[in-house]
């Protein structure tokens, strides 16, 4: 145990300097990878099945959108506790839970016979899956010395990229071919085999503590993202047209439940009993790179539901051929993974950020052309782009992020990555379906037809997002390489 905690406050021990990896450390890092490529995909594949479902099951979309939005309020009540899981239990039984919650939660899925005990298993598949990425960033951080994290971290960039972009296209010919039960019974053989796999070869990376959970902190977590992330999730789904008493509701308790937990960690962390860490805020890198991260996702996610509702109510395009439409782009972003993974190993993060963010920026103003006569062509372009761009920011911000904390407080960081994109995520949906709804609204009060109120409230939407993307160009020259060694020590 000794010598495991030497590879926790000293990563490069792990891996013997700047040299290759072990066998051992590749054989975890390669099962972490495969588990949360599963995971990602189940997440993705669901996306595109709310309406069958929905239509089979027979309930009502502000029912159905239960198992989208039920999902996130796990993930979001999950993520915050998984520094201190992932410091208090061992790799190895860690991921055994959370891939066996996962795996019971997709074959529950698989025969359930009804909408409540969907939703439920919608839920303990969530449990499993908020661990996952988290867990995965955790182990790379510790096992990967800082001249090759670039690398490792780009092929993280092609689960993350190529799951969710192969997802629209399989859930379209699943659905299509056999049914909504089998996209459960397609990930639940891979589940579990991953499962198997990893308990068989993981190993314990780091030392586990023996500190108590805080259960008032547990309690603020769950109000306070809770909150947050269900009312900003209602937002999103209704366009603003549910119960304004709901909702504001809901985002004064999430408010209110932040700000004490906020306050309650920062009495804690003095005596490192902290639930979520938060002196990895310490860092400015690590501080800028969070803001970064936040910024691409709230537009990004924002900007991946307000594409489909383009494609298929302006430009009358069917679900499997959106899928089709999408997946070059994710494809392209997988395979530029490990290319700028050893670009950032060999120039550091801003080289790549600044063209990044610019590219980002620039496939996002490219929408506001986008009318009910654009051409297939023109979309396809514009996601090549946007997809180009994010490949050369997502690898940058983690690694970056995640190097500049002290290395006790990597799994803290993770945990506030993954964290905070769920709740920019939320926002960035509630913002940009806000806006089209109410550009929608105004334009229906002119007599425009229904194709033209949905492509004016899209252009007003993607207006919003891309003035919010200039932001991220700027922030992209506040990030710099903390190089080995050099990062700030908690106190």
């Amino acid at each position: 145990m000794n010598q495991q905690s030497d590879v926790l406050d000293h990563p490069s021990g792990a891996a013997g300097g700047a040299g290759a990896l072990s066998a051992r450390d590749r054989t975890v890092i390669g099962v972490l990878l495969v588990s949360t490529f599963v995971v990602i995909l189940n997440e993705t594949i669901m996306s595109v099945a709310l309406p069958t479902l929905m239509s089979e099951l027979a309930v009502e979309a502000s029912v159905g959108q239960w198992l989208t939005t039920g999902f996130l309020l796990t993930m979001s009540v999950v993520i915050p506790i998984t520094g201190f899981l992932i410091r208090r239990i061992p790799t190895r039984s860690l991921f055994g839970i959370a891939m066996a919650l996962f795996s019971a939660g997709t074959f529950v899925a698989a025969v359930a016979p009804g909408f409540a005990i969907l939703l439920a298993a919608r839920v303990v598949q969530a449990s499993g899956t908020a661990i996952m990425l988290p867990l995965l960033m955790t182990t790379v951080m510790t096992l990967v010395p800082p001249a090759r994290r670039g690398a490792v971290m780009g092929n993280i960039s092609i689960v993350i990229s190529v799951a969710p972009a192969i997802g629209p296209a399989v859930s379209g010919i699943v659905l299509t071919q056999f049914g909504w039960r089998y996209m459960f019974w397609l990930v639940l053989p891979i589940a579990l085999a991953a499962l198997l796999l990893g308990l068989r070869l993981i190993t314990d990376v780091g030392d586990s503590t023996s500190a108590p959970i805080d259960v008032a902190s547990v309690v603020l977590s769950v109000l306070g993202f809770g909150g947050l992330v269900y009312g900003l999730s209602s937002v999103g789904h209704s366009g603003g047209d549910g119960s304004p008493a709901l909702l504001w509701g809901a985002l004064g308790l999430g408010v209110a439940g932040l700000s004490a937990f906020v306050a309650r960690q920062l009495v804690l962390q003095r005596s490192d009993r902290a639930l979520l860490d938060l002196r990895t805020f310490r860092s400015p890198t690590f501080t800028v790179a969070s803001a970064m991260m936040m910024l691409m996702m709230a537009v990004l996610l924002g900007t991946v539901v307000l594409l489909p509702i383009y494609l298929q109510e302006v430009l009358a395009l069917e679900t499997f051929a959106i899928g089709l439409l999408l997946l070059p782009g994710g494809l392209l972003m997988g395979l530029l993974g490990p290319v700028v993974g050893r670009l950032y190993d060999r120039f550091g993060p801003r080289a790549l950020l600044v063209p990044g963010t610019a590219a980002v920026s620039a496939a996002l103003w490219s929408t506001t052309m986008f009318t009910s006569g654009s051409s297939i062509l023109q979309v396809l372009g514009f996601h090549l782009l946007l997809s180009t761009g994010l490949a050369f920011v997502f690898t940058p911000l983690f690694t970056s992020g995640l190097g500049a904390v002290e290395p006790r407080l990597y799994s803290y960081g993770s945990a506030i990555f993954g964290t905070t994109q769920q709740l920019a995520g939320a926002a960035g949906v509630a913002l940009l379906v806000s806006v089209m709804s109410v550009a929608s609204a105004g334009l229906a009060a002119g007599g425009a037809s229904v194709v033209e109120q949905t492509a004016g409230g899209v252009h007003a939407a993607f207006v919003v997002a891309a003035s919010l993307s200039v932001l991220a160009i700027g922030g992209a020259f506040f990030i710099r390489n903390t190089p080995s060694g050099d990062v700030p020590v908690a106190h």
